[in-house]
């Protein structure tokens, strides 16, 4: 039986998959939706990791994608991808040795926040006779990378433009420590400031006569607010074309669309049972996945290899050897535990891609 004819009953479990409709339907609404808002579009890969998918967001209207590796960005440019993001520090010798390698074939942008950094990147670039583009990590909440907004960061970004080798384009913020925020209007508000103190960096380095054609920030978790705040100029929001459980938590609406598929091999007890996805497969570190058609989940606990769920009361309906899909809790931590995803289309498998 060919590949492409096989069934989605056929799949062996724990099994991940895509519903390609939903899909595509996600990554249709989301280009709309940030053209609506008059920003362009560069979705985050590090929880997509098929570089297909992210073709399939060029082709709606993205300008390109964002990584967090020099590795995402060099199979993203394998994969004929040649407008990259990469929102990460890369420091050493060996990680900007291959940057410069991968500028020859694509433009590859980096952010910074150090200065011994950007002499670092000025030097690699110049001895190739490149000019490699450089935005300002800006630490709006977040604490965890960039420069607190102030003075620092335009004088980095002064130092960035007169370095040879490399062209200052603009800022980067991710505003994500605002996604811990319960309540919705909080959570917006509290994003609208962070986005404030990253436009008011901006604004400042024109003020020092510095061109600022990028700002760059958002992501699924603040795509209702985000692009609509003036002066924005990219989004990077990636996890939205698939959506999982915590998404939905942030207000996301598009559809749940990513699934592991499994196998209850034991009925233990009236209220537990146990699938054949642990926390090798089906993670619930970040958010419990969800069971579709399956009521009443207390618990679900992982071990390696097994999945147990505890049931609020005895369960008689669910028998070993039924399957069940799972919404996974948190894209991120899922997609990297396998290596095929399924492309499934109304139950056939249309594609199997392989995951980064």
């Amino acid at each position: 039986m060919s590949e492409t004819k096989r069934t989605i009953a056929d799949l062996d479990t724990p099994a991940l998959w895509v519903d390609l409709d939903i899909l595509e339907r996600n990554t249709a609404e989301l280009a709309r939706h940030f053209r609506a808002a008059g920003v362009q579009w560069r979705p985050h890969i590090k929880g997509i990791r098929v570089p297909a998918i992210a073709q399939k967001a060029i082709h709606a209207g993205a300008i390109g994608v964002t990584c967090a590796t020099i590795r995402e960005a060099e199979s993203m440019v394998t994969s004929g991808i040649n407008d990259i993001l990469i929102a990460n520090q890369l420091v050493g010798e060996r990680k900007i040795s291959r940057l410069t390698q991968l500028h020859q074939r694509a433009d590859v942008k980096v952010i910074v926040d150090n200065a011994d950094n950007v002499r670092e990147l000025s030097e690699a670039a110049s001895r190739q006779g490149m000019a490699i583009g450089v935005l300002i990590d800006v630490d709006t909440g977040m604490n965890r990378t960039g420069l607190p907004p102030g003075a620092a960061v335009v004088e980095l970004a002064k130092a960035v433009d007169q370095c040879d080798g490399l062209r200052f384009l603009g800022l980067m913020s991710w505003e994500g420590h605002t996604l811990a925020i319960a309540d919705a209007e909080e959570r917006a508000q509290a994003t609208t400031d962070a986005i404030k103190e990253l436009l008011a960096m901006a604004d400042a380095c024109r003020a020092a006569g510095l061109e600022v054609a990028i700002v760059s920030g958002g992501g699924s978790g603040t795509y209702k607010t985000t692009p609509f705040i003036t002066g924005m100029t990219e989004i990077q929001a990636g996890g939205a074309i698939f959506c999982d459980v915590i998404y939905q938590s942030w207000g996301v609406e598009t559809t749940p669309c990513l699934f592991v598929r499994t196998i209850v091999s034991s009925r233990p007890a009236p209220d537990r049972i146990v699938i054949d996805a642990g926390f090798k497969t089906l993670p619930v570190w970040h958010e419990q996945p969800r069971g579709l058609n399956l009521d009443a989940v207390k618990r679900h606990n992982t071990s390696a290899e097994h999945g147990i769920l505890t049931f609020e009361r005895a369960n008689a309906t669910v028998k070993v050897g039924d399957l069940l899909d799972f919404v996974v809790g948190y894209t991120d931590s899922t997609i990297i535990l396998h290596r095929k995803l399924y492309g499934i289309r109304q139950g056939v498998v249309e594609v199997v891609w392989d995951v980064l």
